[in-house]
């Protein structure tokens, strides 16, 4: 695998493999159409707000190729971590979004790992130190593989933005199990 690491401040770094994945589009559909898809919202100021993308969590039960597990064991080899969770983000167009975080439990930790990889039409992903400032965007797409590790969740957010126009883009999100620190 050819990663490309960047080097943040305080720790962070972010490795991304272009084109990690190939054959992705045939990924894409399969989770498109076969994923336990649901809706979730948010409390926002004083009201709840239906969040602007679909998400899945994928489990043994459901109908998973078996790429999604061969992916999985190859970062738990290269990073030496378990991924034992995986998770899907369904951004259907430009409308679609996350806005600026980090992992709830993973920007209290020390460092943590997130590896994702990009199925479908390249978004831009940005990251950005937490409290703000200028962001660094990386477009991400066509099977590429983006790893977050180190204090990134802790010292950086990252977010999807809406935009003008966009085809449908799928997240397949690999992650340990966190506890609470």
């Amino acid at each position: 695998m050819a990663l490309e690491r960047t080097n943040l401040e305080e720790g962070a770094w972010v490795d991304i493999a272009r084109g990690w994945l190939s054959g992705h589009a045939t990924l894409f559909d399969h989770f498109a159409q076969r994923a336990p898809w649901r809706t979730e919202e948010r409390v926002m100021y004083d009201s709840k707000v239906e969040v602007p993308r679909l998400v899945a969590t994928l489990g043994p039960e459901d109908d998973v190729p078996p790429i999604v597990e061969a992916m999985r064991r190859a970062l738990e080899r290269k990073y030496e971590t378990s991924f034992s969770r995986t998770s899907l983000a369904y951004y259907r167009d430009g409308h679609d979004s996350v806005a600026w975080h980090g992992d709830y439990i993973a920007r209290k930790m020390e460092s943590a790992l997130v590896a994702t990889v990009s199925l479908g039409s390249p978004r831009n992903f940005l990251l950005r130190k937490t409290g703000g400032g200028p962001s660094i965007a990386f477009p991400l797409g066509h099977g590429d593989l983006v790893v977050m590790g180190g204090s990134c969740q802790r010292t950086y957010q990252h977010a999807i933005p809406k935009v003008a126009r966009a085809a449908a883009r799928i997240a397949l999100m690999y992650r340990p199990v966190w506890k609470e620190p």
